[in-house]
């Protein structure tokens, strides 16, 4: 596990040189600003100390100085600009093949689950080289999912999805945190993540008892539900729009506005259906809140299931499957 008493801790992601890099450059930039300017101050004031005859009729200022101390640091914050910028949006933008783990943050845990749907309670494995995407809401509070050794954090809200992503570059133990004051027990809200090869990730999936995918846990609450009563079936049997490849895709609202249909609008119209009705169709679903409350988990089923779904209600092979590292691909 990382070092207790390091001063950076290690840095095992592939983002992390690049976080590092850009922290290390703004603070030399610091100490050399700071430096020059304790150093101009003494020596001003050594050479305008009152007892010193020097020359004091000329103006003190030009606008020469005031053009150069104003175009002098532009290049430079400028390249600070464009620097954070490609990192915040390299940090932002997750690739295609990432593995998709659910988080549910609560006072005071961290519950995981796989894309193949084991889970686990402030403890994380993951294989190595591989990317992870982390879908992360609170049950209850802001909190904040912060990986120092992997220089990512993002908070974990309430009522909305956010996400993050890495990609571990060494086997080992790293500490994840809580960086946002959730509650009297906030700094107890902590755990580990354990970076494995894909092999011993393989043998540590296979060496629990079975699990659902989250999609398939999904399909039983839709069918629970009787979602399928008003979205499947087509023709006049079908009270409400179709749901099978919505994902991702560009919805047309009752408004005459148009929605990308992402995770966090799938969840806004299966707790407030009424907040953005599509349009063609009448406002008369009803709100699944109470049922889902206390059941963030099953919600992210649901949502899991929706994505993979097939128009007669199956589930694609990938979607049932989950996405598991591919032991092939890396020694």
């Amino acid at each position: 596990m990382d070092s207790d008493f390091a001063l950076f801790p290690k840095a095992a992601s592939t983002i992390a040189p690049r976080v590092d890099a850009l922290y290390v450059f703004l603070v030399w930039l610091t100490i050399i600003l700071t430096a020059l300017i304790a150093v101009l101050i003494v020596y001003y004031a050594v050479k305008y100390r009152r007892a010193n005859k020097v020359d004091r009729t000329r103006p003190a200022t030009s606008i020469w100085v005031e053009i150069v101390w104003i175009l002098a640091p532009l290049p430079i914050l400028l390249l600070i600009f464009f620097w954070g910028a490609e990192v915040f949006f390299a940090m932002a933008r997750p690739p295609a093949d990432t593995m998709e783990f659910t988080v549910v943050a609560k006072q005071w845990m961290w519950k995981f689950q796989h894309p193949t749907g084991q889970r686990e309670i402030d403890t994380l494995h993951i294989p190595l080289g591989r990317a992870i995407r982390f879908k992360m809401i609170s049950q209850d509070v802001i909190h904040s999912m912060f990986v120092p050794a992997f220089r990512v954090k993002q908070d974990v809200l309430p009522g909305r999805y956010t996400t993050l992503w890495f990609e571990a570059t060494e086997v080992g133990e790293y500490h994840l945190f809580c960086a946002e004051y959730c509650g009297t027990k906030h700094s107890a809200m902590r755990g580990t993540v354990t970076v494995m090869t894909a092999r011993d990730y393989q043998d540590w999936l296979s060496g629990g008892a079975d699990q659902e995918s989250p999609a398939v846990a999904g399909q039983k609450i839709f069918e629970q539900l009787r979602c399928g009563s008003c979205h499947l079936g087509g023709g006049s049997q079908q009270r409400g729009p179709a749901l099978h490849n919505v994902f991702g895709a560009p919805v047309k609202l009752s408004d005459g506005s148009t929605v990308v249909a992402d995770e966090n609008y799938l969840r806004e119209s299966i707790i407030r259906p009424q907040a953005r009705v599509v349009a063609g169709y009448q406002p008369i679903m009803p709100s699944y809140a109470v049922n889902f409350e206390t059941n963030e988990e099953g919600l992210l089923d649901l949502i899991a299931y929706l994505k993979a779904m097939n128009e007669d209600g199956s589930i694609t092979t990938e979607g049932a499957a989950g996405s598991a590292p591919d032991d092939t691909k890396k020694p």
